[in-house]
């Protein structure tokens, strides 16, 4: 009787180390499945970036628990604002949590990247971002984004680019300036990645609050007529199909500037016209309850 208890015993361990095994191998390949799948569009560094029309920036608490500043906001901080700066971006949407009055990220990022520099008529500010998910699919489903360089640390952006190829985006992955990771940082992520496969094969997952179209309403920069525009010149290419590699040769093009006028401005209805400051806008543009 014993014996026989000692080998279903044994069998039973055999059972649970063999699923434990299968589990850490899916584990393993899951992520790096979405690695390797998305790797070639993470630029190297923040100064490798390329232009693109429009960068998000996902959200992040300002403070960490214990009362520091959080140095992943600071990052995302730092890149987008410099990306704007440079004119690599045309425009930004800040995306974030506003799940209460009290706490607010879109609003947080606003002021500091005004702060920054960044003009307050190249942000649009999104308050229902409450994950990589959300932002992604709000941005696709509300603010009608085609093409995007998405902003935030580089152990994110396999994630956010793995979720917007499955949402039908193209984007690209600029990596914010980031200090050392540790290691209970990583095991989240890698966690995440494992359940992201879950909500957009399984579960069917729906963004949390979607809402009204709101186009972007992006605002030309003042143009010289005698230089032709990089952005126009990299979305023209991409458009008509020129490659990537092929994009860099017609930066040297000159330009056809025959009844172009150098008096470019903001369309007639212009933001500055219909402005709300974000911290009302967030009371009132917030879903019910929140």
């Amino acid at each position: 009787m014993r014996d026989s208890l000692l080998s279903i015993f044994r069998r039973l361990l055999l059972v649970l180390g063999s699923l434990a095994l299968l589990l850490a191998l899916a584990f393993v390949a899951a992520n790096a499945w979405m690695v390797m799948s998305t790797r070639q569009r993470i630029a190297p560094s923040l100064a490798e970036c390329r232009p693109h029309q429009v960068g998000i920036v996902f959200g992040t608490s300002h403070w960490t628990r214990s009362g520091a500043r959080n140095p992943h906001f600071e990052g995302r901080m730092i890149a987008a604002a410099r990306l704007m700066n440079d004119g690599v971006l045309r425009h930004l949407l800040v995306s974030g949590d506003n799940s209460t009055r009290y706490y607010n990220e879109p609003v947080t990022m606003w002021r500091d990247l005004k702060e920054r520099g960044v003009r307050e008529v190249d942000m649009t500010l999104d308050y229902a971002g409450f994950s990589t998910f959300d932002t992604l699919a709000r941005a696709r489903d509300v603010f009608e984004v085609k093409r995007a360089l998405l902003i935030t640390q580089d152990w994110h952006l396999p994630r956010a680019l793995f979720i917007g190829d499955a949402l039908g985006l193209e984007v690209a992955g600029c990596p914010a300036p980031e200090r050392e990771n540790t290691w209970w940082l990583i095991l989240r992520e890698w966690v995440a990645r494992v359940a992201t496969l879950g909500d957009l094969y399984l579960w069917d997952r729906e963004p949390r609050f979607l809402g009204p179209l709101e186009p972007l309403s992006i605002v030309p920069p003042e143009a010289s007529p005698d230089a032709r525009d990089l952005h126009d010149i990299i979305e023209d290419a991409l458009e008509v199909g020129i490659s990537d590699e092929e994009v860099p040769a017609l930066l040297s093009e000159p330009a056809d500037t025959s009844g172009v006028d150098s008096r470019r401005t903001s369309p007639a209805s212009s933001y500055a016209d219909a402005h709300v400051d974000p911290v009302d806008q967030a009371e009132e543009s917030a879903p019910a309850g929140r």
